[in-house]
């Protein structure tokens, strides 16, 4: 038995380089083994390398492939969106180093909920709303490979919405030797990790074997006083040989999450309260605050510890604001999957591959509210009589006061604070809670017609029953919620009715059918793919509150029927509950080419079809309005996607360039807004993006590397989008034609240089990632008022501001966030000359060794939020946008026995 001692560290610069695999890779599934040869980034300096690790492929597609060497170069735990954001086209925002509190995902400019990210060809967008949780990843450690798409789609991938391209992860096979590893992490901002991971070995002359392993990971969140992140993970894998190629798998998931929100902080740098009142602002997560200025303005505190004080009897108590902050808020998750994977030879040139699966999501995330002991009118003739016209007349002519969800708070009508009345206002929490219970499978045939020519075949199934609830839950007197899942026992009003702010039930189903063809022709130079994929989505949504506008507000009453009727009866206006069922359909075609023009350079092009359907949130916002009428079924998003290169291979020299072009139709978009705890969504109309991504690498002596890439993205929105209308009806507009999306970097590059002297190896990894514009109209940010675009008065005439309004109307904060720097280093020392094996080395890592102060990730908008008067014409600026601060620098270690 041998010692392995390792010690590794948070983000390390990478030894980049860029190497066709021997044997093709999965990309989706066993079944997508791609007709194409693949880049790799990987650090190993093995296998078939010609330029310091470097090689590039014919592919028709622009890919990428980080291998486990490279990945596991990371800190362990750290998130695989944060490893390939190295990868040309890329661009990830980390809110902390370490991997386990979220992070911002964009390809090509295109957001994380048009990306399809998959795990051994299981899904793992969220079913309802796309989105990708970086945070909820499988361990680095377990990773064989993460493969890229830049910009397009696999004729098999199983999703709802790759029109900007694919991350799949593929787990590692369990190892042939028996051995154990275990690892225990340190790190600022008193991270701990421990890691385990056992390998049987070989059971069986036949090869059985297997993997289980287990993780636990704790930190402080970088820049407040309370924030933490806990985080456990257990994983399990047995392998079984089957002759040749073919196997059979079965893999088991399961990670728990238990963190809290921070960083969010309002993207405003004015430092007053207003132009009238000059009172400070200072930096902080409140609607009050703005984003800091300095570095040392990053770390700020928040109202913890602190207490809720005990009602009094006879007293109308108001709501405390202990653990009301944004940083207060839990985000907490528990996801887990089972999977199996068979690949079987039926003939020599004939093989079959089916792969089910099944995953489980039970995971939140919001805030507090405001509830109230007493009872609400939802009689309109009343206009809404207050508390206490409810407590001396609850029922008359003009009122009906009962409980309920209703206006954005709950109405219990009974003593909640134990202080002996129904008077107070009572702080509990209300997140937007999930669970969903998913079932697929992808079954494919690959069939060999000749050494030249191959065809596929493949089938994917894939349900998730998706429920949505709202449940209140209470506060301890620290103001900590009693249970951070008030799923498992919601508050409930007077009735015995549980009070939540959303109550629904979606089935989100996937069938597809797909197909792709491989050929080679002169002599191999020329290498065509051609497939096409048939998608078919259902939508089958269940409704059980009452919708009360076109952005998805709505009022529940839960089970009560009695209370239903009442409601519905007194506001015709409001859609009531009801089942909707939505379809969507489309033949995506995926075409491509590789031609050797001469030894050295090669071209490529491919042309594929996207389709992203509108997810639950917007299709519920639909329920506003009656069936049949414009705006009950959001048009999905279509795209056409261009790309053309270049690449050029030498023995010192290898180098890609290539451009790509997007039409992007019915372009909608969404956007957190962490206020209001709802997704607010913007529709873009026609979008076009084109850009250039490339890479050099180039090796002058065996012992130093050099790697640059670089992407430059312009996207342009068609028309001016109409945000509202005068009282003629005649709309108004966002000024956004010609403008580029928000959210997205205009440009990014950087590199790696990597040496090693010795038993020593050095590495620096820097990215310049570029400006980002906030809004898509691509102006400042402001305070006071404005004319928008199309505006009249009531009268009909052109509005102007008064010189009051001018004069309290300034500038908050600029166009874009500002360009940034991220430098990443790492040194590794081997300790194979102590008698220990080629794996044992000590590694220390900074991630942002610079200590970079910028602006983290963000969604982007439409327009600053406004209220316009149809009375004046003039509107006036409501808050910014809540943002991310970027990850400080961080320093990070590991200690690994192997045995």
């Amino acid at each position: 038995m041998r010692l392995n001692f390792a010690l590794t560290a948070a983000t390390s610069g990478l030894a980049i380089g860029v190497a066709a695999l021997a044997t093709p890779a999965f990309a989706q599934s066993v079944g997508s083994v791609d007709f194409e040869k693949e880049i790799i980034v990987t650090g190993t300096r093995s296998g078939t390398q010609e330029v310091g690790g470097v090689s590039a492929p014919d592919t028709s597609k622009a890919k990428a492939v980080l291998t486990a060497e490279n990945i596991q170069r990371q800190n362990p735990g750290q998130t695989i969106l944060d490893t390939i954001n190295q990868i040309p086209g890329v661009s990830f925002q980390n809110n902390d180093a370490y991997g386990s509190s979220g992070g911002t995902l964009s390809i090509r400019g295109f957001s994380s909920d048009r990306i399809s990210l998959t795990f051994d060809g299981v899904p793992l967008n969220d079913s309802g709303n796309y989105a990708i949780y970086s945070n909820q990843q499988i361990d680095p450690e377990l990773i064989e490979q993460v493969n890229v798409n830049l910009g397009t789609t696999d004729v098999d991938s199983p999703t709802a919405s790759a029109v900007g391209g694919t991350v799949n992860l593929r787990s590692k096979k369990p190892d042939h030797d028996m051995g154990v590893m275990l690892s225990g992490s340190a790190g600022e901002f008193d991270f701990m990790r421990l890691f385990a991971k056992i390998e049987t070995g070989d059971l069986t002359e036949s090869g059985l074997r297997a993997w289980v392993s287990a993780s636990r990971a704790t930190n402080d969140n970088p820049f407040n006083n309370y924030g933490k992140v806990n985080k456990q993970q257990y994983n399990a894998k047995i392998y079984q040989p089957l002759g040749g190629d073919d196997f059979f798998s079965l893999s088991g998931h399961y990670n728990q999450n238990r963190n809290n929100f921070f960083g969010s902080l309002p993207l405003r740098t004015d430092t007053t309260q207003s132009i009238a009142n000059q009172t400070l602002r200072v930096a902080g997560p409140l609607s009050g605050n703005r984003f800091p200025i300095t570095k040392l303005e990053r770390f700020y505190t928040i109202n913890a510890p602190c207490m809720i004080p005990a009602g009094v009897n006879g007293t109308a108590d108001a709501a405390s604001t202990c653990g009301t902050e944004f940083d207060r808020r839990y985000n907490p998750s528990n996801t887990g999957n089972v999977r199996a994977q068979l690949r079987l030879t039926l003939a020599d040139n004939l093989v079959l591959n089916v792969e089910p699966s099944y995953q489980y999501v039970k995971a939140n995330g919001g805030g507090t509210v405001t509830g109230e002991e007493g009872l609400r009118d939802i009689n309109p003739a009343g206009g809404t009589a207050n508390l206490a016209a409810c407590r001396t007349t609850p029922t008359s002519a003009n009122n009906s006061c009962v409980t309920g969800y209703i206006g954005g708070r709950p109405y219990f009508g009974r003593d909640v604070n134990g202080d002996g009345d129904m008077l107070d206002s009572v702080t509990v929490i209300a997140p937007s809670q999930t669970q969903t219970h998913r079932i697929g499978v992808i079954a494919g045939l690959r069939y060999e017609m000749d050494e030249s020519n191959t065809l596929r075949l493949t089938y994917t199934f894939d349900r998730a029953r998706h429920r949505q609830t709202g449940e209140v839950g209470a506060v301890a007197y620290t103001g900590e919620p009693l249970d951070v899942f008030p799923v498992n026992e919601g508050l409930k009003d007077s009735t015995g009715t549980v009070l939540q702010k959303r109550d629904r039930l979606s089935y989100a189903v996937l069938h597809q059918v797909s197909g792709e063809y491989r050929g080679e022709f002169f002599d191999n130079r020329l290498t065509v793919t051609a497939g096409v994929r048939a998608p078919f989505f259902r939508r089958d949504l269940n409704q059980n509150c009452f919708t009360t506008s076109a952005g998805g507000f709505v009022d529940c009453f839960g089970t009560n029927s009695a209370l239903n009727s009442a409601y519905a009866t007194l506001n015709p206006a409001a859609a009531g509950p009801q089942q909707r069922v939505f379809n969507f359909s489309k033949v995506l075609p995926n075409v491509g080419f590789t031609y050797d023009v001469i030894d050295n350079v090669s071209v490529f092009a491919n042309f594929s079809q996207g389709l992203s359907v509108p997810g639950t949130d917007s299709l519920y916002n639909a329920f506003f309005f009656a069936p049949g009428t414009a705006g009950t079924k959001p048009k999905p998003e279509t795209t056409d996607n261009f790309d053309l290169g270049v690449r050029y291979r030498s023995g010192k020299v290898q180098a890609s360039i290539s451009g790509y072009y997007n039409q992007f139709r019915n372009r909608l978009a969404s956007a957190y807004d962490p206020v209001l705890d709802q997704n607010v969504y913007r529709n873009l109309g026609n979008v076009k993006k084109y850009g250039l991504d490339g890479y050099v690498a180039y090796q002058p002596v065996d012992f130093l590397t050099f790697y640059a890439f670089g992407s430059v993205m312009k996207s342009e929105i068609r028309d001016n989008i109409a945000i509202g209308e005068n009282t003629d009806g005649t709309p108004i507009y966002a000024p956004t034609a010609g403008k580029r999306e928000a959210g997205a970097p205009k440009y990014s590059w950087g590199g790696t240089v990597r040496g090693r002297v010795g038993p020593v190896e050095l590495g620096i990894t820097a990215k310049r990632t570029g400006e980002r514009y906030v809004y898509d109209t691509n102006e400042a940010t402001f305070q006071g008022s404005f004319v928008p675009l199309g505006a009249k008065t009531s009268t009909g005439a052109t509005p102007a501001l008064t010189a009051a309004q001018q004069a309290a109307t300034g500038q908050i904060y600029g166009a874009t966030a500002p360009a940034y720097w991220l430098v990443n280093l790492d040194m590794r020392l081997s300790l194979e000359g102590l008698g220990l094996n080629d794996q044992t080395y000590l590694q220390l890592n900074v991630y942002n060794l610079t200590d970079s102060f910028y602006v983290g990730g963000f969604g982007g908008g439409l327009v600053q939020s406004n209220t316009f008067n149809r009375t004046t014409g003039v509107s006036s600026y409501g808050s910014p946008g809540f943002v991310q601060i970027g990850a400080p620098r961080t320093v990070s270690g590991t200690v690994v026995f192997k045995f």
